[in-house]
Formats: C-alpha cells, sequence, structure tokens
C-alpha cells in the first residue's frame, strides 16, 4: 500500500521532495511538509500537515479529524484508492504550501 501512495505523489507533483524520517517514514515536501506515510500492522497512514484547510468533498479524510491542524487517512491492506480524489488533497495541499510561501 505504501508503495502504491509512494508512486501517486511522485506522479502527481514529480517535483515534490520526498525525505524519510523518524526510522523509516516518508515525508513528502513543496513550499513545506505536504503529507507522511506512516505505517502500522494493519494500516498506512497518510497524514496531511494542514490537512484541516483543505477542502474534502470525497469524504477521504477518516483519522485524526479532531485535530485543528492535521487531517489523515487510514490506508487498509487492498483498499480501493480513490485515486483522483487523493490526487486532488495532494495538489492542494501543494498549492496551499505555496500560496503561503508567497506569501498569499
Amino acid at each position: 500500500m505504501l508503495a502504491r501512495l509512494r508512486a501517486l505523489v511522485r506522479q502527481t507533483r514529480p517535483e515534490v521532495t520526498e525525505e524519510w524520517k523518524w526510522r523509516g517514514v516518508p515525508v513528502w515536501y513543496r513550499d513545506g511538509m505536504i503529507c507522511t506515510g506512516e505505517t502500522y500492522r494493519n494500516t498506512v497512514k497518510m497524514t496531511f500537515a494542514k490537512g484541516a484547510a483543505l477542502a474534502d468533498p470525497s469524504g477521504l479524510f477518516n483519522a485524526s479529524l479532531d485535530g485543528k491542524i492535521r487531517r489523515a487517512i487510514d490506508f487498509r491492506q487492498g483498499d480501493a484508492i480513490d485515486e483522483a480524489a487523493l490526487i486532488a488533497l495532494i495538489q492542494a495541499a501543494a498549492a496551499l504550501n505555496s500560496a503561503r510561501c508567497r506569501g498569499d
């Protein structure tokens, strides 16, 4: 599942930088942190650093919903990925970071 998510992030925003931190957690950056891909026994948690500020019309966010800044999506092995909705979230997160860097 993590490999599928990593490929999707790279496909969506090829200019994004991927760093591995915190004992093997991939973190994607573009003008700031976009999201992480944390692996657990039964899930891969994709946490968006500024997820609370993103529109989620498809309802992908299903974890960390009470946080004031972050939002996450828990994926389980075999889950279908709504690629169009996830691509939209990745694009929106990168755009939010870029806007904040420009001072918009």
